[in-house]
């Protein structure tokens, strides 16, 4: 495989990568290093990975196991998993204040998600992939996919309507 080849591969999905990255490890630079590690590891391999049907999804598999990887190690005791990636600045200050803050508690109820419901709705409501596609990086049964998306998008649902409604936390 040449380089050419390899980057019209492996780049359409290269913030895909950056993206998941950020929502495990949080901080930027973390992410960063996340998605040129599994780059890295893709153009060491890059004659192995023709063999596989889905590319992107193996690199998704790949960025999920290193981050998972990452956090479990002593050096990223420090970090935990937000995700905060919204701007807008045609609204007017309030609404800003507003949704802001209803990220801020998207991103509190999701850190008390278990972490397989976190990158379910991760894979899915942000980075759109398909039932079939997060079944094959999560290695689940689609079934159980779709039950755990909806445990996870009830479970927020309950608790950013209990905060907005009744100041609960």
């Amino acid at each position: 495989m040449t380089q050419t080849d390899f980057v019209k591969l492996v780049m359409p999905f290269k913030d895909k990568v950056f993206r998941l990255a950020k929502r495990l490890l949080v901080s930027n630079e973390e992410a960063e290093d996340a998605t040129q590690e599994v780059l890295l590891k893709l153009w060491n391999n890059k004659n192995a990975i023709e063999q596989y049907n889905n590319v992107e999804a193996f690199s998704m598999t790949m960025t999920k196991n290193f981050c998972l990887d990452r956090l479990k190690s002593k050096q990223a005791q420090n970090l935990k998993i937000v995700h905060s990636n919204y701007e807008d600045h045609k609204l007017s200050l309030q609404k800003q204040v507003e949704l802001n803050d209803s990220v801020n508690w998207v991103s509190k109820i999701m850190e008390e998600l278990p972490e397989q419901q976190k990158l379910i709705v991760q894979l899915r409501d942000i980075e759109n992939y398909e039932f079939e596609e997060i079944a094959k990086v999560l290695e689940m049964n689609e079934t159980a996919v779709r039950v755990a998306l909806s445990r996870a998008r009830k479970t927020i649902r309950e608790k950013l309507t209990n905060t907005h409604s009744y100041g609960i936390k």
